[in-house]
């Protein structure tokens, strides 16, 4: 009761309303999810193969297998969301992602190694992601797109330094003391931040979603009368499913695409060089398209947003096909920034819209898995196809099945009515 009243006494005295703090807390989240993301992870490949004299098949098929393992965890992990709050569960967290990389950091083994993938995606490409999507959603009704775009920036800024950072710290302190100061980095910056700066929800510190007054009578009723699923009720409706597959082409596709950035290009005649430059891209132009696909995520309703992600990551295939110049790379990853903003952003907006705050861990925490899990298998079915046929754009055109089918389970993603659910 005392830390209640600390905390709304707190809260209250700012000149602006306290989501806004949230939503920057939620961007370095984001930002500090980099040692469990592939982005980071692909930096790391080389210096560890080359001292551990592993194969490569032996190193990927290991994280395909921890980030499986991450995919069932985040069942878990929403369920504990709800139950026990943001604020404790993002500190402990914190306090395994620092001792995660402290053990990737002593790796000298597989199943070492698989323990520390297993560790770092669920943390860090999923738990740490639910939490920082969730925590808005919670503090935002009206504005939940807007102030979701904002603190996806995080994300961007992470795709942006955090390769560069660990390529730096490889060169000059060796590939495990970098994991230990990448650790040290959350660490230091996150902790601090979960403590002291995370509230579970506007209401357990006196204020409203939005920062809507209590005398704003509108907005009053349309918060008091919100609908919130249970878990078993969200996962008995037919929105549910179709939510959970409309999004599993791009983490499937997205993953590939980044997985064998290298090699797609110089079978398109472009140097390893300009690889590495356009994969730099992704980060500046996710911050720019998040921006933008959180203002639309408030003025257009979801699922069409959705499908417009779904139609975009088709023409950025149909696009890659093409390319054989710089600027053709360019606009590629462009495009591609774009399609992952746009089903990103809505795809966490629409949850919350359709289902409430209340019990958005555990529904949440479901559909990660499906995310993650995807994610884990995205390497395979290029690697397989261009196996099979000596060519990427072999795997494009058949892959690109899977967009049009999410597209169709978007536009079919309706808002459950909860009284069809009580009624059965």
């Amino acid at each position: 009761m005392k830390l209640f009243l600390e905390d709304s006494k707190i809260v209250n005295k700012l000149p602006f309303f306290y989501g806004w703090v949230i939503v920057f807390v939620s961007g370095i989240i984001l930002f500090c999810s980099a040692p469990g993301q592939t982005y980071v992870n692909s930096v790391f490949l080389e210096p560890m193969l080359n001292e551990l004299d592993w194969s490569r098949t032996t190193y990927s098929a290991t994280y395909t297998m921890g980030s499986l393992t991450a995919a069932v965890m985040m069942i878990i992990v929403g369920r504990v969301l709800d139950k026990f709050g943001y604020r404790l569960i993002l500190s402990i967290l914190c306090i395994l992602m620092g001792l995660s990389t402290l053990w990737m950091s002593n790796v000298d083994s597989i199943y070492k190694l698989f323990i520390a993938f297993a560790l770092l995606r669920t943390i860090g490409q999923g738990s740490f992601q639910l939490v920082s999507t969730n925590l808005v959603s919670t503090w935002f009704i009206k504005r939940r797109g807007f102030a979701t775009g904002i603190s996806s920036l995080g994300q961007g800024a992470s795709m942006f330094v955090f390769p560069l950072l660990a390529h730096l710290l490889i060169q000059n302190f060796g590939w495990r003391s970098s994991w230990q100061i990448l650790g040290i980095i959350v660490l230091g910056i996150l902790l601090p931040l979960a403590i002291f700066f995370v509230k579970d929800s506007p209401e357990k510190v006196g204020l409203l979603p939005d920062g809507v007054q209590k005398n704003e009578t509108d907005l009053n009723e349309e918060i008091t009368n919100e609908i919130n699923f249970t878990f078993g009720e969200a996962i008995v409706t037919k929105t549910f499913w179709f939510l959970v597959f409309s999004v599993i082409a791009t983490p499937l596709i997205i993953t590939g695409l980044h997985f064998h950035h290298v090699s797609i290009l110089a079978t398109k005649g472009l140097g390893s060089g300009l690889a590495a430059f356009t994969m730099s891209l992704f980060g500046p132009t996710a911050l720019i398209s998040n921006f933008f696909c959180g203002y639309l995520a408030d003025k257009i309703p979801n699922r069409f947003l959705m499908a417009c992600g779904q139609i975009s990551l088709i023409l950025t295939m149909l696009w890659l096909v093409t390319i054989s110049e710089t600027w053709q790379a360019v606009i590629y990853v462009s495009m591609a920034s774009l399609s992952m903003s746009l089903v990103h952003t809505s795809y966490t907006v629409i949850w919350a819209n359709y289902y409430g705050r209340k019990h958005l861990g555990s529904i949440r925490g479901f559909s990660s898995s499906a995310t993650v899990g995807f994610s884990a298998l995205g390497a395979l079915p290029f690697g397989i196809i261009y196996d099979r046929t000596q060519s990427y754009d072999q795997a494009l055109y058949y892959l690109i099945l899977i967009p049009i089918f999410c597209c169709i389970c978007s536009l079919m993603a309706t808002k459950p009515s909860k009284r069809l659910v009580t009624e059965k």
